[in-house]
């Protein structure tokens, strides 16, 4: 069996840090990176708040240099997902495509987590043309026009709430006849000018040539007085929630309610010894590429300290 003293699990900005933190203590890092490789911001397009791109980057060239900058401090990039665990002893045992198993020192959870859609065909087709699932990534784009938000919880909320700061109109097209927001989270959008909320609508599709135009909406959907309506917008985000790819490692790594990975205290550290998380696993609050870079990077520095301490 392959022995293995660091294993990155990931390749979005959180596991490529890592791996170049890892590299460069000569922890002699292995990535494995999953089934998208470079992770979410691989679907995106051009990229304005990563710090050292002054004139922006495209999600797969930003995705390109990490990577590059990883494998140059010797970190071995594999294809490959983990299928399963055995974190009840050390070393650490993982099974890679149901396959191929392996031990470890030290286990880096850098997999990430998705936006969850709503199913309809058109948020593929206008992806990176109208439709995102980050308002803060994405709003500035969107400054002066008509956006829509999707959701009646804090994290829609929060995202209209941001996004009046910026475009001209804001829509919350909430599935109830009520907010599931806090009551300050509330309060903030009813009083905000410039959000409007579309209470007991749901969304049928979207509609535009050559980018998001608008959306076809239904109100009160089965019941007597159900009706069509259409609004006009150039954006529409999603904010009913996040899934992250924490699934394989619940047996032994704890998790909240909605999955995230539980870190201890303002550190990586797992519940589990040698184990770290890093990125968007273990952050149900920020989500961005830079917490995650950051995140990867006090991953590593824990592996190489837990390295030493342990004298592996």
């Amino acid at each position: 069996m392959e022995h293995i003293r660091c294993l990155i699990i990931g390749s979005g900005p959180a596991g490529y840090t890592a791996g170049i933190y890892a590299g460069r203590a000569n922890l002699r890092p292995v990535l494995y990176e999953g089934l998208q490789l470079g992770g979410q911001l691989t679907t995106t397009t051009e990229i304005e708040n990563f710090p050292g791109y002054p004139q922006g980057v495209d999600g797969n060239q930003l995705m390109t240099d990490l990577r590059a900058q990883a494998e140059r401090f010797q970190c071995e990039m594999r294809s490959g997902i983990v299928t399963a665990v055995d974190f009840s002893q050390h070393p650490l045992r993982l099974t890679i495509d149901g396959q191929t198993d392996l031990s470890a020192d030290t286990v880096i959870i850098a997999t990430g987590a998705t936006a969850k859609y709503l199913g309809l065909p058109d948020e593929q087709k206008y992806a990176g043309m109208g439709v995102s699932a980050c308002a803060t990534c994405d709003g500035f784009f969107y400054r002066r026009k008509k956006v829509a938000v999707v959701g009646g919880g804090d994290t829609a909320c929060e995202e209209a709430s941001y996004l009046a700061g910026l475009a001209s109109q804001v829509y919350m097209i909430v599935r109830k006849n009520y907010l599931r927001a806090s009551k300050i989270m509330q309060e903030r959008v009813m009083n905000t000018p410039n959000i409007t909320i579309l209470f007991e609508h749901e969304t049928l599709g979207l509609f535009g040539d050559n980018g998001v135009e608008g959306a076809h909406l239904v109100k009160r959907r089965g019941q007597a007085d159900e009706q069509q309506v259409d609004i006009a917008i150039d954006g529409f985000f999603l904010a009913i929630g996040h899934q992250p790819h924490s699934e394989v490692f619940k047996p032994f790594v704890d998790t909240d309610e909605n999955g995230y990975i539980i870190t201890q205290g303002a550190t990586p550290r797992t519940n589990v010894a040698g184990v770290f998380a890093a990125g968007d696993v273990a952050d149900p609050l920020y989500r961005q590429a830079v917490t995650a870079a950051a995140s990867g990077c006090k991953a590593a520095l824990e592996a190489e300290k837990y390295l030493a301490e342990h004298n592996l």
